[in-house]
């Protein structure tokens, strides 16, 4: 009798482990799987003031093939624009920031940085606008970064460069 309860322990262990794992890999190859749509905002003539600098998102790490960007990101005075060629590799909880570092490669350049977090990428690839804060001040803000923020993993910086 005592076999027959360790055995039904251990098989309801190992139901109880093969669940939470299942749905842990469920939840992280999802996006692979059921990307969202392409993102398709346009500049609204609000959006359009005076442009500050543009920059192209790069493949950081070229020995990761997982975590990469491409595309053209244009900064104006109250919005940060992802190009209709923007693109990235999927995966969960990217974010966009303004990062205060210049020529971002590495993790370690973006956390600990005083940066802006614009908000969660609406899509990963297409054109998308974000709203930069009242008050930042885009000199400060040499770079626009793809960050997942559930793994702290750079994904694609992109170097800004002034327009004037």
């Amino acid at each position: 009798m005592r076999r027959f309860w360790r055995g039904l322990f251990i098989f309801m262990l190992g139901g109880l482990f093969g669940t939470a794992l299942g749905i842990a890999v469920g939840l992280f190859i999802f996006p692979f799987v059921f990307p969202p749509p392409p993102a398709a905002e346009q500049l609204t003539e609000a959006d359009r003031s005076e442009l500050a600098a543009t920059g192209t998102f790069i493949h950081a790490n070229p020995s990761d093939p997982v975590h990469w960007g491409r595309g053209k990101v244009s900064v104006y005075e109250r919005t940060v624009y992802l190009e209709p060629d923007f693109e990235v590799g999927p995966g969960p909880k990217y974010h966009v920031y303004l990062v205060p570092n210049a020529g971002v490669r590495k993790e370690d350049q973006v956390t600990g940085s005083m940066l802006v977090d614009l908000g969660r990428l609406r899509s990963f690839k297409g054109s998308q606008r974000y709203p930069v804060p009242a008050g930042v001040d885009l000199k400060k803000y040499p770079s626009v970064v793809i960050w997942c923020e559930a793994f702290g993993v750079l994904i694609s910086p992109a170097d800004l460069k002034a327009v004037n």
